[in-house]
């Protein structure tokens, strides 16, 4: 079994309209909020091995600061491609994860990261998997199982949704 877990980069500022999209900050309530997510993760047991991070700032911002909760070693790739990528890019780039992680963590933006994690979800609590696509908030997070032993053998609709949590739920 192999968990994927779907992390949407925390809320980012607003606050420089001269600023290219993909170097705008964290906001305070983003740089609060990522690492109680973190807290939460590891709480809950997720322990990725290998975690793929879009190279833009408020991604890169939030994985920092979600760091202290992830396992000692954890390999981190970042990587510019996963920058406002589609749900198929997203998939192939998991898709290309070593085979000896047994769990993923994609930090990534929307509306990609939530559309993939509704593509993939065919199981799970009904109002949680409801919640997720309804709407994917930032720093909301996604643990998703599969029944495979390869990360190229996930397919949509073959996942069961393990967990959906948002910021305001972990206040």
């Amino acid at each position: 079994m192999k968990t994927l877990i779907l992390m949407r980069h925390a809320k980012s500022a607003w606050d420089d309209p001269q600023q290219s999209d993909i170097d705008r900050p964290l906001s305070p309530r983003g740089r609060k909020a990522a690492p109680r997510m973190g807290t939460w993760l590891a709480g809950e047991g997720y322990r990725p091995d290998y975690v793929l991070c879009s190279e833009a700032r408020r991604a890169k911002e939030t994985l920092d600061l979600v760091k202290p909760s992830l396992p000692e070693g954890a390999r981190i790739a970042f990587r510019h491609d996963l920058y406002m990528a589609e749900p198929r890019e997203l998939l192939e780039a998991v898709s290309k994860s070593p085979d000896t992680a047994e769990t993923v963590m994609l930090v990534g933006h929307n509306p990609g990261l939530g559309n993939l994690a509704g593509s993939l979800v065919a199981q799970g609590e009904h109002k949680a998997v409801a919640r997720l696509r309804t709407k994917f908030p930032t720093g909301a997070i996604a643990a998703v199982t599969f029944e495979i032993d390869h990360w190229d053998d996930i397919v949509a609709g073959s996942g069961t949704l393990a967990a959906f949590m948002r910021p305001r739920d972990s206040a």
